[in-house]
């Protein structure tokens, strides 16, 4: 279970946040208050404590120039077990976000009004932070019989006719009437993306990439083809 603490003075905007957070996923719980003393209470009370902060910077929409939520993140850093927690600041000022990023280690900013898209792609990120989206199970029907599998021991995944073929650890799956879009939808996208129109890879296993010659060597199962249309995105996920 990942615990999460909002602060954000806005019921509507709240509540709004918090349902967006719990649809990306159903292992989260979602701490969501809108006053400073609440959030002190449970910062020091929750013993299971917190694995991600969402905190909204000005907590006084009357007060332009109050940063309470700045300071509330302060208090968390202050604390040991969050020297490294992420801290993700709520804004609709975008020049505030250097002083968050400088002074706090934020691990990221977001602006209002929420779009859930972002929000969903933060959330996702955050539970790959914190591990709980790094061994994802996916269920595929194989002749009519459900299988769970593990997405640490998927190497790649390959498009063949009516299908795909799980390449595994220690063996192969063929999945029928299952495609290789349908699949990244489920797996977690800091772990896998695509290559090649016909394959999907998960970087864990990459050895080293010939960029040369359009080649990806894997730890195991050899090596595979980069599409033309996919250097770039292979170069932004390796690379940074």
């Amino acid at each position: 279970m990942t615990n999460i603490l909002i602060l954000e003075d806005d019921p509507i905007s709240l509540q709004t946040l918090k349902k967006m957070i719990e649809k990306v996923a159903k292992d989260v719980q979602v701490s969501a208050v809108s006053d400073l003393q609440t959030a002190r209470k449970l910062l020091h009370e929750k013993e299971e404590g917190f694995q991600a902060f969402l905190l909204d910077i000005n907590l006084e929409e009357a007060e332009p120039e109050n940063r309470d939520g700045f300071c509330f993140a302060t208090e968390v850093r202050s604390i040991g077990r969050y020297a490294f927690t992420p801290i993700v600041m709520i804004t609709s000022i975008a020049n505030l976000e250097l002083a968050s990023y400088r002074k706090l280690h934020c691990y990221q900013y977001i602006l209002k009004p929420y779009e859930e898209e972002e929000i969903r792609k933060l959330v996702k990120k955050l539970l790959f932070q914190t591990g709980d989206m790094t061994d994802v199970s996916l269920t595929v029907k194989i002749d009519g019989i459900n299988y769970r599998i593990s997405s640490k021991d998927i190497v790649y995944i390959k498009a063949i006719p009516r299908g795909v073929c799980l390449m595994m650890k220690k063996e192969e799956l063929r999945v029928p009437y299952t495609s290789i879009k349908q699949l990244l939808e489920k797996l977690p996208e800091e772990r896998f993306f695509q290559c090649h129109r016909m394959y999907v890879v998960n970087q864990e296993f990459i050895d080293y990439v010939d960029y040369v010659n359009g080649m990806i060597k894997l730890t195991m199962c050899g090596q595979i083809e980069i599409g033309v249309t996919y250097k770039k995105e292979v170069r932004r996920r390796l690379n940074g």
